[in-house]
């Protein structure tokens, strides 16, 4: 008997139906093979938690945080439990330079493994000091004029008695012409009485302001009455008043070439630290500081922290 074409393409059609859903299932089934694979070998490479004390990583090197204490009672004399979470985080960053530094040091082969990190600091320092030549302190200088100014100043002498009838004896013998100094030297209690009360130059911001008042009242050559204050009685001698002025280039030429030379150190140092930081991988695990970090390091997240 002959076959129906229309039976046998129907029968054909059938087994090439359950042919694709047998693949579908099939590759499905593959599917979720292989992600429940991945998930046993991505727990499989999950490693434990650090360690509480573990506070960052300078690439392989961990870092403890009883090492950061003993940076700060060595630096500040104390464990920083007094500290804001900022000045923290701001010394946290610094301890970390530092420790990049020392490394980046030992690397360039300036110091060996041992050296402490302010002479690792020092050794790649030291070649970049140059001093600032004279046209370069003299160009500072007149672009910062205004650093230079002098305020009004005087020379001042003070005669301070612990009691009224001290320092009203000091103006009876000032009235019948004694020395201003030789009268300190007898009635004052301050410790410049050895130097017949000199005080040196002082300019309204060297002095308690009711005192400055009173001081920037006298013409040159005058003695102030007797002023009362809270640890006893002065009486003072303007020898000199100075106005207010520009101090000369030659008077602070040191003080340029100091600002000059920390200003250079400053950048210089900067650059290392700078170089330190893209040189090696640092990460802090901010989970196990004591305070909110908020310095410039990046921060282990507790997603990335599983899969450390």
């Amino acid at each position: 008997m002959v076959a129906d074409p229309i039976d046998e393409g129907n029968a054909v059609s059938s087994r090439g139906v359950g042919a694709s859903v047998w693949a579908l299932r099939r590759d499905s089934f593959a599917v979720v093979l292989l992600f429940a694979l991945s998930l046993v070998l991505t727990a499989c490479r999950r490693q434990p938690l650090p360690a509480p004390d573990l506070v960052a990583r300078l690439g392989q090197d961990s870092v403890r945080y009883p090492e950061f204490e003993h940076y700060l009672v060595a630096n500040l004399g104390e464990s920083g439990a007094s500290l804001s979470s900022d000045v923290l985080s701001g010394l946290f960053d610094q301890f970390l330079d530092e420790k990049l530094v020392q490394r980046l040091a030992v690397e360039r082969g300036a110091v060996p493994p041992s050296a402490p990190a302010r002479v690792a600091l020092e050794a790649l320092l030291q070649p970049q000091r140059q001093d600032p030549t004279d046209e370069e302190i003299a160009v500072y200088y007149h672009q910062h004029e205004k650093n230079f100014m002098r305020p009004e100043r005087v020379r001042l002498r003070q005669i301070l008695t612990v009691d009224k009838a001290s320092a009203e004896h000091a103006v009876e013998a000032l009235a019948l012409g004694d020395e201003f100094g030789a009268v300190a030297r007898r009635w004052s209690r301050d410790p410049s009485a050895s130097r017949g009360g000199d005080q040196g130059e002082l300019s309204r911001d060297d002095l308690p302001p009711s005192l400055a008042e009173a001081i920037f009242r006298l013409a040159p050559g005058e003695v102030s009455p007797i002023i009362p204050a809270e640890y006893g009685f002065h009486i003072f001698l303007v020898v000199e008043r100075h106005p207010a002025e520009l101090a000369q280039l030659a008077e602070v030429t040191e003080e340029v070439r100091g600002v000059l030379l920390g200003a250079r150190e400053d950048e210089h140092h900067a650059a290392l630290v700078a170089a330190a930081r893209s040189r090696y991988n640092a990460v802090i695990y901010e989970r196990n500081l004591p305070f909110t970090y908020q310095g410039q390091y990046p921060v282990v997240t507790a997603a990335a922290r599983g899969a450390l």
